[in-house]
């Protein structure tokens, strides 16, 4: 094999055994082929129960996560009864003839429960489970081999179980043979890191590896890729700069024979193919998106001496969700991020990172600091552990774990940290199930490591959000908000033990393009403003990264003729970007009339529009291809699938609209409505037309600005 990159020195070796090569399997003429599941049937092989179907699923089920890492069209999926039924696969009886028996496994990892065993005379003398479980949330078949060679001349069956009938797992099996080698063995490399970035190829769809990085011994980083064959669909990297002058050893778990991927690990200075970062196609360009991978949620969302901190759910390494890290980045006026290295990472291999919040510890209520900084204290779901708590001295770059972990252990995720104070202590609002119930729970602490347990809220889901605000800027009469992952919210009280419902849950998201959003954490009291940022969810799998954060809104309480009601308006900061305006007032509009604003083709862009609906049926605007619709008969405002009620307020409609690459984000009559919307417009569609049907309308206001990007 040539030399894998002149960057990696000081050696290189490989360890290979079968022929095995990517989509199917070519044994040696001497290996024994059991089953390989690739019959509308399971043939001779004993079906009980309901789990397995009646014959081989072909790849990944209804409702299931993708499956991966099979070889040819079918494998045994235990997922066919959906989680909760059970069932066994028996094969018939052979006498083992071989030193292995090699297998494809995958699916929940609960021993005894879903697994595969191999019985002589009645007994289990080998089991095996896969190597996934719910929190990991992957589907992943991995080689696993059975060393049988005490066992030669033996009859045996093999038995394929699914006995878990609550809650989530399953087993997934694939290609089982007898062989003289192991189906696989671990490639190794050696080097010394001299460059900052390890760069990786990555080819969404190819069979995802383990790859572990090794420094004295110790593994110092452990994720999954899935390793391109030839050209890459981009490059993930890693950040070597912990290890510069070490010895490093880089292990991936199981390669086929013929795989040529390692010749292209490289160590560099810079991200490769990142020439064009921020200007790729599809790159949102003012909202914030990571340089390569997948993020989700906002974590840790908080403020420090001029710095706006965006933690975020992360995968480095894949364009899908996975490997679970704390992503950072940083802005002043939250529209120009940076993007840091990553902040947390997990414990541990299927110790993952999840969500989570952060918070200032002004007056060092912890101990944790150390130097002139305050401390920002961290909690997140360890996976593996419960929620945990982490810390540091340098601005939010670095945290250093705190010793007691888990300060809380329960069934749930997802800690948002506050200080209540009128209570004079923290609160830990944080998800929380107990059988069927879905709640948050809430817990006391007079330093960040002592959690007390004080009451639960029924009837929330993930990611919870607690937080004050004033009535109409009345400081005298104030509300606090709850809410989960969907942003449905409840008004109430909260003592900072118990929330005491008032109204709701009240609908605050309208689109398609929002999930599991956060508030910032001490935002200077002269701005008293309280800015949201929410998980856009919008891709596109020719890009190099995936999702990207909603723009930043600001939130206030509002006394309605429904009641108090939350309304959200983009952050003013959007006007950093603005860059040529064009207005218009008092435009008559009548059905079938010429485009008022035709002309006007700029691909980013903050539109503001009012409109009296007068005798029309429907008034709007088209942009980009997205019809944004007032519904005059209805009462509605109409977008794609989605829709809500809105009436004039004074006779009028306003709409504000916020346009990028990949997403329009709708606010209404003052932020009453807030509608995000993913959205890539087709080819060509680059204008923006304001039209009318049935009747006449006015549009007695309309100011269009011309985008730059955050980027540039």
């Amino acid at each position: 094999m040539k030399a894998i990159n002149n960057h990696l020195t000081i050696s290189f070796f490989l360890f290979y055994c079968l022929p095995i090569v990517t989509g199917s399997l070519l044994y040696a003429a001497d290996d024994i082929l059991i089953a390989d599941f690739e019959g509308k049937d399971y043939g001779q092989w004993k079906v009980e129960g309901t789990a397995f179907g009646h014959g081989p699923a072909r790849g990944t089920l209804p409702n299931q996560m993708e499956v991966s890492g099979f070889r040819g069209g079918g494998l045994v999926n235990s997922y066919f009864g959906m989680d909760g039924s059970t069932g066994k696969l028996t094969s018939p009886p052979f006498k083992i003839e071989r030193k292995f028996i090699n297998f494809l496994i995958g699916g929940g990892k609960y021993p005894g429960k879903t697994c595969m065993n191999l019985i002589i005379a009645g007994e289990a003398v080998r089991t095996a489970t896969g190597p996934n479980d719910r929190d990991g949330g992957s589907e992943r078949l991995a080689w696993q081999s059975w060393d049988v060679s005490d066992l030669t001349g033996r009859t045996a069956t093999i038995e394929i179980v699914d006995e878990r009938s609550e809650g989530w797992g399953h087993v997934n099996v694939d290609h089982i043979f007898q062989s003289d080698e192991q189906a696989m063995k671990e490639m190794q490399m050696e080097i010394t890191v001299v460059k900052r970035y390890l760069n990786i190829p990555v080819r969404t769809g190819a069979p995802k590896q383990r790859m572990k990085l090794l420094v004295e011994e110790k593994i110092v980083r452990e994720f999954e890729i899935e390793l391109a064959e030839g050209d890459p669909q981009f490059w993930a990297f890693v950040d070597l700069s912990d290890f510069a002058g070490k010895k490093m050893t880089i292990c991936v778990d199981a390669l086929d024979k013929t795989s040529k991927a390692a010749e292209f690990i490289s160590q560099d200075d810079a991200i490769r193919g990142a020439d064009d970062l921020y200007r790729e196609k599809l790159r949102p360009q003012f909202h914030f998106s990571s340089r390569r991978g997948w993020n989700n949620d906002p974590n840790g969302l908080c403020y420090y001496d001029g710095e706006y901190h965006l933690y975020y759910q992360h995968n480095p390494y894949g364009w899908n969700w996975g490997n679970m890290h704390w992503g950072h980045a940083v802005s002043r006026d939250l529209v120009r991020w940076k993007e840091l290295p990553i902040a947390i990472y997990p414990h541990e291999f299927g110790d993952w990172v999840f969500s989570g919040s952060a918070t200032v510890d002004a007056d060092n209520t912890a101990g944790f600091r150390t130097g002139s900084e305050d401390v920002i204290v961290a909690a997140y779901t360890s996976t593996g552990r419960g929620e945990a708590i982490v810390y540091s001295n340098d601005r939010g770059r670095t945290f250093t774990e705190y010793e007691g972990n888990p300060v809380v252990k329960h069934q749930g995720r997802d800690p948002k940290l506050l200080w209540h104070k009128a209570a004079g202590h923290w609160v830990m609002a944080v998800y929380d199930e107990k059988g069927d119930s879905k709640a948050i729970a809430f817990y006391s602490s007079p330093n960040l490591k002592d959690w007390k347990y004080e009451s639960r809220e029924e009837g929330f889901f993930e990611c919870p959000e607690i937080f004050e605000l004033p009535v109409d800027g009345d400081a005298k009469n104030t509300r606090w908000i709850l809410y989960s992952g969907d942003g449905a919210y409840s008004i109430g009280a909260f003592d900072g033990r118990e929330f005491k419902k008032e109204s709701g849950k009240h609908r605050f998201n309208f689109g398609n393009c929002f999930y599991a959003s956060q508030t910032f954490s001490d935002i200077r009291p002269e701005d008293g403003r309280r800015i949201q940022i929410g998980w856009g969810q919008t891709g596109d799998q020719s890009m190099p990264f995936n999702q990207m954060m909603d723009f930043p809104v600001e939130l206030t309480l509002r006394a309605t003729e429904e009641g108090i009601r939350m309304f959200a308006q983009p952050g003013r900061e959007i006007e950093v970007l603005h860059r040529k305006k064009h207005s218009w007032k008092n435009v008559r509009l009548a059905s079938g009339g010429k485009n008022p604003i035709e002309g006007i083709e700029c691909e980013l862009l903050e539109i503001r529009a009012e409109f009296e609906p007068g005798t029309a049926n429907e008034v709007g605007l088209n942009v980009h291809g997205l019809r944004v619709a007032y519904n005059c008969a209805t009462s509605e405002l109409v977008c794609d699938q989605n829709r809500a009620a809105l009436k004039p307020v004074a006779g009028r409609i306003r709409l504000r609209l916020l346009v990028d690459r990949t997403s329009v984000e709708i606010f209404a009559n003052g932020g009453r409505i807030y509608m995000p919307m993913r959205w890539i417009p087709p080819a060509g569609a680059n204008d923006v037309e304001v039209f009318c049907s049935g009747g006449e309308a006015q549009m007695t206001d309309m100011q269009i600005y011309e985008l730059n990007s955050a980027w540039e």
